[in-house]
């Protein structure tokens, strides 16, 4: 990623005025899909609607609490934490056959282990393993499969559905996304920096124009609510549950270190074995918690560091204001159902710039590695079966099903397996044969 810090001109220790502090909390809260993936998920399930609800302030509460001590206290890194996109698709497997509660026991499990690696400075070992080239073909995927979901929501779902490219949906992602992409591009000032803020503001006035806002749900919601403790009827333990959710979880901690390293790459800011550790130990412990009132597992989110590229706001203050409006939201509802205003097409029109530069992002990652013939075939077959072997297993039933029909896993576990295979044991038979 070179020349990346030039393009940042708010540092990261710069403190700003309260309200672009506030603003660009907001472009964060807005740009993360922190609230869009526990509503896609109780939707897939069929979750009642105060369960549903539940699910999602558990989530602001857990992104919330995460997010500022992380800004505040432990990685201290402009970084934005929510919900993995590894887990949506074995959470909506976990609801479907009723085993949210495995879901959460396997969920805290999970994170005890990873814990316990962090706090021990175990996890930092495992730096050697996850190397550029897995952090690199991680984040090259995730943004590829947020990529997915962002078309589904710009072209208004899927070939045959109703609103699918109607001129009432285009008529709000396609100008959403023209004024992102111009004023990040050619913007100066405040209007580069606020340039998510304002075609937000200006999708959701043409959205008003045309009747496609309701203020409905609003006067449904309460002022005030906490989640509820263990929702699902308490926490149980299924081998096999925890097994996919485990190898779920590290997929998001391989996730995070990439993230941890583009975010730090980009601000020029070393990223030391002691911002690692207690950045897992931050993100397992809020995991933890989130579990325990119906949410699922945060991680560091890779799209909010392509806000950093395009804005060239790299402080974490605002990110630590994006904490507290988490928490906000997630214990007031009112404030909570403001989000849900937004139609489907301005999220997808807000978040169509940010999947391209995440998939950037992977790919300049990618350029840093070390050009031989052992790193190209790890990312080449890793990103290949990825991206091809969800389609010829979307039949598959069970463990084998949720794994090979989720490309973030197959392209992790095939980018560790490899390097393991073709780098790392390999170097470690030659230095014994040297001793």
């Amino acid at each position: 990623m070179e020349n990346t810090q030039n393009e940042i001109s708010i540092g990261i220790e710069e403190k700003l005025p309260p309200i672009q502090n506030l603003l660009y909390g907001l472009q964060h809260v807005f740009v993360s899909n922190v609230w869009l993936d526990p509503i896609f998920v109780a939707a897939m399930i069929g979750l009642p609607f105060a369960m549903a609800a539940n699910m999602v302030n558990a989530i602001f509460i857990a992104a919330g609490l995460v997010t500022l001590v992380q800004a505040t206290k432990l990685v201290r890194l402009p970084i934005i934490q929510g919900p993995s996109a590894a887990f949506d698709s074995i959470m909506i497997s976990a609801g479907k056959a009723n085993g949210l509660a495995a879901a959460s026991g396997g969920i805290f499990l999970s994170a005890i282990i990873v814990f316990i690696l962090s706090v021990t400075g175990v996890i930092n070992r495992l730096k050697g393993i996850f190397t550029p080239v897995i952090s690199g073909t991680v984040i090259f995927l995730v943004g590829i499969s947020l990529s997915g979901f962002t078309l589904y929501e710009f072209l208004g779902g899927s070939p045959g559905d109703e609103n699918f490219m109607s001129s009432s949906t285009l008529i709000l992602s396609i100008p959403t996304a023209i004024i992102v992409l111009l004023l990040s591009l050619f913007g100066k000032g405040i209007w580069k920096s606020f340039s998510f803020l304002i075609a937000l503001v200006i999708g959701d006035v043409i959205a008003l124009m045309n009747g496609k806002t309701s203020f409905s749900m609003i006067s449904e919601k309460a002022w005030f609510g906490l989640p509820h403790f263990l929702p699902y009827g308490g926490l149980t333990f299924e081998w096999s549950t925890f097994i996919t959710f485990f190898v779920a979880y590290i997929v998001a901690v391989i996730e995070a270190m990439g993230v941890y390293q583009a975010s730090a790459s980009m601000l020029n800011t070393e990223l030391d074995s002691k911002r690692i550790r207690n950045g897992f130990a931050g993100e397992s412990a809020g995991s933890m918690v989130s579990s325990l009132i119906g949410g699922f597992p945060t991680t560091a989110y890779a799209q909010n560091v392509g806000l950093l590229r395009l804005t060239g706001v790299g402080s974490r203050f605002p990110v630590m204001v994006a904490g507290i409006l988490f928490l906000i939201l997630g214990l007031v509802p009112k404030a909570g159902a403001l989000l849900a205003l937004t139609p489907d097409a301005v999220v997808g029109g807000i978040f169509l710039p940010a999947a391209a530069t995440l998939i950037y992002t992977g790919i300049s990652i990618l350029a840093k590695v070390e050009k031989n013939d052992k790193n190209y075939m790890i990312i080449g077959i890793s990103i290949m079966l990825a991206i091809s072997l969800p389609d010829f297993a979307s039949n598959a039933k069970g463990i084998i099903g949720t794994f090979f029909t989720n490309s973030i896993l197959i392209g992790a576990f095939m980018s560790i397996i490899l390097q393991l295979i073709l780098v790392n044991i390999p170097n470690l038979l030659r230095k014994k044969e040297q001793s």
